[in-house]
């Protein structure tokens, strides 16, 4: 469901591109989504390099952290994925992230708080919510939702050049209702692009939720770590900076509230909780089932 709601949620934004360039004409639909794709393709493959640069994170050998690497290097095989780096962050609010373009590159960055907090089996369940970033391709979905993004907002400023001194495409309009139906597409087009890619990333947390409920056949583990974060989180600030916020585990910024839910990176964390506890009601409930069996 959360890889339909991907697509579907693709699908929405190219609709809102094609339709704002549309109204400007072909040469600033493609010129414009040229220029998105370029600056997302190097966001594509320099974007890891900067998140851990930003973040101050160094990179844990295994003689430094064995059993660490020990769980990362058990999850990635069971992901059939190769096993992604390790890197320790600086902060001491508890928090996690991955980062890489695709598996081979695949890193999973945790902070000093959070190796601190959590036991193993919820530590376990934090690594394998990471781990299934990775699996699942997370960063190149968001770099698609991005670039779609940004050529929607650069369309949007074009429309708004366009709406306030002439140049509609079609002369024979009325040029006062084209220029009115212009600018309001290119106030709203941006608003509406936003809240798509939002969404996506909202639906990206829910499914690695799920895939590392399976991956550690354990739901309630990342269910209580989430629990802990959370709390914590609300009462430790973090270093982390907004541009990055949504690559963690649970937002490092005021707790991970949002006045508006539409506008928050992540899911409401109460939703993701009782998702991943319902995931091991049903779990529990087969395990009977297949015991009363035999």
């Amino acid at each position: 469901m959360n890889q339909l709601r991907t697509v579907l949620l693709l699908g929405v934004l190219t609709a809102v591109l094609i339709g704002i360039g549309g109204t400007l004409g072909p040469g600033y639909l493609y010129g414009f989504t040229a220029l998105a794709v370029v600056i997302n393709f190097g966001s594509y493959f320099f974007s890891d390099r900067l998140v851990l640069a930003m973040h101050r994170a160094r990179e844990l050998g295994r003689e430094q952290a064995p059993q660490l690497h020990r769980m990362v290097e058990e999850i990635a095989a069971k992901a059939n994925i190769p096993k992604p780096r390790v890197y320790l962050v600086p902060d001491a609010q508890p928090n996690a992230f991955a980062t890489g373009r695709n598996p081979e590159k695949g890193v999973v960055a945790l902070t000093a708080g959070i190796l601190d907090l959590l036991d193993e089996r919820e530590l376990r369940g934090v690594i394998a919510h990471e781990i299934a970033h990775i699996k699942n391709r997370d960063i190149l979905v968001a770099t698609i939702a991005a670039g779609i993004a940004a050529a929607v907002t650069y369309l949007a400023h074009a429309a708004q050049f366009v709406a306030l001194f002439g140049g509609s495409r079609n002369d024979n309009e009325d040029e006062g209702g084209s220029a009115l139906g212009t600018l309001a597409l290119a106030v709203v087009a941006p608003i509406a692009a936003t809240l798509v890619q939002l969404g996506i990333s909202r639906s990206r947390e829910y499914l690695a939720d799920e895939t590392a409920a399976r991956l550690t056949g354990e739901p309630e583990g990342l269910a209580r770590a989430l629990e802990k974060l959370q709390f914590v989180a609300e009462r430790i600030s973090s270093q982390a900076e907004p541009a990055t916020a949504s690559l963690f585990i649970v937002s490092p910024l005021a707790g991970g509230s949002s006045l508006l839910s539409l506008f928050s990176t992540h899911p409401p964390m109460q939703d993701r909780i009782a998702r991943l506890r319902a995931l091991n009601r049903g779990r529990v409930g087969t395990f009977v089932q297949k015991a009363g069996v035999h």
